[in-house]
Parts: structure tokens; C-alpha cells; sequence
């Protein structure tokens, strides 16, 4: 697809030219539309599995309960990576220390018992 088209499609179906401007809500109607043009979605073949230990899955849980929740605005994986990098340094959940993980668990669960004493 060219630029000018995709770019087309993007002020079309999302209403902005660029797809960093689009909300997640806003990039699915994207994709749905390009979907049904006959766009097909494949995987990357140097996609990474996810760290399935049981403190990354509490991570993981914590991020999609605040997801649910509306005070985390993008629950991807990449997002949440990016949060763990802010506070830990570390790339990916896999090369977090124990220490590492508990406090980002601890972290999560605050900023969950913050949101849910608001409501």
C-alpha cells in the first residue's frame, strides 16, 4: 500500500493522519477496515514469547486489571514493557531479578488500591 493511500485511510476510518495520534479503539477500527479490504495479519517471525514465570503473570494480571480499570490507556505487552523499563531498567520481563519483579508488583498494586479507593 502506499503511503498516500494508507495515510488516506488513516483521516478516513480514524480521523487522523498519523497512526501514533490514533487512541487503540481508533487503530482497531484501522485494521478491521483494512481487514475486510483483504489485508491479512501475520505474525512476526521473530515475535518473543512472553515470560510466563509466576511473578510476570502477576505483572501481567496487575497491568490488565488497571487496563480494565481505564487508568492504563494501552494494555499491549509492548506497553507494559515499556512501563517495567521505566522503572526497572530492564527490556523485558524475562531479565527482571526477583527484587525487580516484587517491586513492580508492589508498585501495581498500590497504584490498583489507589484507583479502586477513588471509586
Amino acid at each position: 500500500m502506499h503511503d498516500d493511500s494508507y495515510r488516506s485511510v488513516l483521516r478516513q476510518i480514524g480521523g487522523k493522519a498519523s497512526s501514533a495520534d490514533l487512541t487503540v479503539t481508533e487503530l482497531e477500527k484501522v485494521l478491521e477496515h483494512l481487514k475486510r479490504c483483504g489485508f491479512k495479519v501475520r505474525s512476526s517471525k521473530g515475535a518473543c514469547r512472553q515470560a510466563d514465570d509466576a511473578q510476570s503473570k502477576m505483572i501481567r494480571g496487575l497491568w490488565l486489571e488497571l487496563a480494565a480499570c481505564g487508568a492504563v490507556q494501552n494494555r499491549a505487552e509492548e506497553a507494559l514493557a515499556a512501563f517495567v523499563k521505566r522503572m526497572t531498567g530492564a527490556d523485558a520481563l524475562d531479565w527482571l531479578s526477583s527484587a525487580q519483579a516484587s517491586r513492580v508488583i508492589e508498585h501495581l498494586k498500590r497504584w490498583r488500591d489507589r484507583i479502586k479507593e477513588a471509586v
